[in-house]
């Protein structure tokens, strides 16, 4: 038994659609193609995503990395469309979104900000840029918006907002930054190896740009994947992350910290698909790293929930095929990570 066949032969529609589509190359026309395209629109994980992105309809935040689960899940119905109009229709006319339209249910409430004036609501206390932006970006892209020219306003946005070095910052806090006045410095915990800004923020960056049919292939995307290329660490306890939260087994949350989790699955995906080469010295360590993990007919087994290990391995295949097709070499030489310091324990 190999590997296709037990993707082929997993519960969910989804992966047995993708996996016929993106790795075996089976016609649209094929029987089982058709039949399983039907299933992901009846299937329970879609029409739990669908109630919740009706319901979001105030959240661009929500709203778009819901539409980035529903499009992971391969669903391609009218209700994307609709939803992505209810999100542009939040958008400001600079491309970007406002931090904060009200209260996202989908978080945790936050308590005010200690010796903020009385009565000033959790929602107005700091707040960050750049992630308010390419949560929602990123979910339009995915379903199939990242030529529209509202999507490009904020295409246009988002590359205004890079640093000289080429990386993201965070964005100027609410409360002490602003149009014109420098952000403080990233902190230790998700400061880029080789560069000036925030590794979460220039993830969700690139992710939007990996999405886009020609700007994937920029310099502005190259730049953005060689800096979080240069976290040469090797953690197996975060590996498919992402894809976790795509199924909804893990929670999306998160500010500036959306993408904070270092996962090299993600990490593959966004150079595979930004043209970044398989010779690359660095994507060719973490490859020939990734190879020594595989288990039993080519499986990579998910540490935390060991039923997502087929999703993984689908998503993990897919990128080393993409890889193929990139013909961009980084230059940048190997560097040290220190993890950064932690206090002094108070008890």
């Amino acid at each position: 038994m190999n590997m296709t066949t037990l993707l082929l032969g997993d519960p969910s529609p989804s992966l047995r659609w993708r996996t016929a589509i993106e790795l075996e190359g089976a016609p649209d026309d094929d029987d089982d193609v058709k039949a399983w395209r039907g299933e992901i629109g009846e299937s329970l994980a879609v029409q739990s995503l669908l109630a919740r992105l009706s319901a979001a309809e105030r959240r661009p935040q929500a709203a778009g990395y819901l539409l980035c689960q529903l499009a992971y899940l391969g669903y391609r119905g009218p209700e994307l469309a609709t939803a992505v109009d209810a999100i542009f229709a939040n958008q400001q006319p600079d491309g970007s979104w406002p931090l904060r339209l009200d209260d996202d249910n989908d978080q945790p409430a936050r308590k005010p900000r200690r010796g903020a004036p009385p009565g000033l609501a959790p929602s107005d206390g700091p707040r960050f840029v750049t992630m308010q932006t390419v949560v929602p970006l990123r979910g339009i892209a995915a379903a199939g918006f990242a030529a529209d020219p509202r999507t490009e306003r904020a295409y246009e946005w988002l590359l205004r907002e890079r640093l000289p070095d080429g990386s993201w910052p965070a964005g100027p806090k609410a409360d002490l930054g602003g149009p014109g006045r420098p952000s403080l410095p990233e902190k230790d915990y998700r400061r880029l190896t080789h560069g000036e800004g925030c590794r979460s923020a220039t993830t969700g960056a690139v992710a939007c740009l990996a999405l886009h049919p020609q700007r994937n292939r920029s310099d502005a995307a190259r730049v953005g994947v060689g800096h979080l290329l240069a976290r040469e660490t090797r953690d197996e306890s975060t590996l498919g992350w992402e894809v976790s939260r795509l199924i909804g087994l893990e929670r999306a949350m998160g500010q500036v910290t959306f993408y904070v989790t270092f996962d090299l699955a993600f990490l593959l995906d966004l150079a595979s698909r930004c043209g970044v080469s398989a010779d690359d010295r660095r994507v060719r360590d973490l490859v020939t790293w990734l190879e020594t993990l595989r288990g039993l007919y080519g499986l990579w087994e998910h540490q935390a929930h060991p039923q997502l290990s087929r999703w993984l391995t689908f998503d993990l295949e897919c990128s080393l095929r993409r890889l193929a097709d990139g013909a961009w070499i980084g230059n940048e030489e190997p560097a040290s990570f220190t993890p950064y310091k932690r206090g002094r324990r108070r008890y």
